[in-house]
């Protein structure tokens, strides 16, 4: 069977933006090491995630898993007893680390914005942008336009929220705060993409 070397981008936006309670929650149970029975009595008989379908909470908790699950356990540690600034950075990283689109969409587009002293991001950059992608993977093409909308909605929540952007229906551009603990957690374990791509984002 011949090897493929085709690129394909494993995103998983459409599953929700950062969802920092939520991943406090998914993060005390890793870090508790629990297993599947814990699991199913947190996500199901407890409803610790407080949604209104068991369905809903384990789409929620799987989606949040995978994202931490990307990072070392430091950063759960961070995100379990970090103050809501902190744990809303850490999430943001554990969104980063799990999708490589969002990274290259703040390494270029949002990047760009503050080289250019740019006062927003408008909501066509978004689909301008995975135009550029498709040609790195063509799967892009396939994806349908509610698909490809969503994503952006959620990719631009996830500026809000982390304070990227002031809101959503402005899409005002500021300066990333990065915080130290952060700074710190990325560099010593060596997550040098995410710094870098974090850091263009700070203050000039």
């Amino acid at each position: 069977m011949p090897y493929s070397t085709t690129f394909h981008y494993d995103s998983d936006l459409i599953g929700g933006s950062l969802m920092v309670r939520e991943s406090r929650i998914v993060a005390e149970l890793l870090l508790a090491g629990a297993d599947n029975a814990t699991w199913q009595v947190a996500i199901y008989d407890e409803n610790r995630l407080q949604k209104a379908r068991p369905a809903s909470a384990k789409r929620m908790a799987q989606a949040i898993r995978k994202r931490l699950e990307k990072l070392p356990l430091p950063f759960w540690q961070t995100l379990h007893d970090g103050d809501d600034q902190l744990a809303t950075q850490v999430a943001f990283c554990a969104a980063l680390a799990r999708n490589l689109l969002l990274v290259e969409f703040l390494e270029t587009v949002v990047a760009d914005a503050f080289v250019t002293q740019a006062e927003r991001l408008e909501l066509y950059q978004w689909d301008d942008f995975l135009a550029d992608r498709a040609f790195r993977d063509p799967a892009i093409i396939g994806w349908t336009a509610s698909s490809r909308r969503k994503m952006g909605q959620v990719a631009f929540r996830m500026l809000c929220e982390v304070g990227l952007m002031t809101d959503s229906r402005n899409r005002t551009l500021r300066p990333l705060m990065l915080r130290p603990e952060v700074d710190d957690l990325l560099e010593r374990h060596h997550l040098i993409r995410l710094l870098d791509c974090l850091s263009a984002l700070g203050p000039r």
